[in-house]
């Protein structure tokens, strides 16, 4: 036995597609925006500022410079809540015999500049540094740049 549909059954009209398909896809919307939210905007923390510093190393003295930041250096920095991001070499010659980079992200300008006035006037610091300086000066120049992220910027 066949059955018969009508002329004007739904399945036959094409409005009814177009109905399903927009339902359907509604639907698929409505539940992937609920399981798979979009990301919010990443906002700065406050008023951060990231510093970069560039030290110029006198050749030979790469090895002093690096002992130095590990024993002493890093350790003060977390006495006057100086917070490092990371610490680089260049892979080419010869600035990977002459350049040590490191990031450091501050609260603030303000905070900045007080903290390093204190790990600067810090006795153990005074020690490390002219201790280490004993066989000749680490650097020729040391560049500081403050920056702030920018919008596209994943690290805020």
């Amino acid at each position: 036995m066949k059955i018969r549909l009508a002329k004007n059954f739904p399945f036959k009209n094409p409005c009814f597609w177009l109905l399903t398909v927009a339902a359907f896809s509604f639907s698929v919307g409505m539940w992937s925006g609920a399981h798979f939210p979009t990301p919010r905007k990443v906002h700065a923390q406050n008023n951060r500022v990231f510093e970069l510093r560039v030290y110029h190393v006198v050749p030979g003295r790469m090895a002093a410079l690096q002992t130095l930041f590990r024993d002493q250096v890093v350790p003060m920095f977390k006495k006057h809540g100086i917070t490092a991001v990371g610490y680089w070499v260049p892979q080419d010659s010869p600035e990977s015999q002459n350049t040590w980079i490191y990031v450091l992200v501050h609260s603030s300008r303000e905070d900045a500049k007080k903290n390093w006035d204190a790990f600067f006037a810090d006795p153990d610091w005074q020690r490390a540094v002219k201790a280490a300086n004993a066989d000749g000066k680490l650097t020729d120049k040391i560049d500081s740049t403050f920056m702030d992220p920018a919008d596209i910027s994943p690290l805020k």
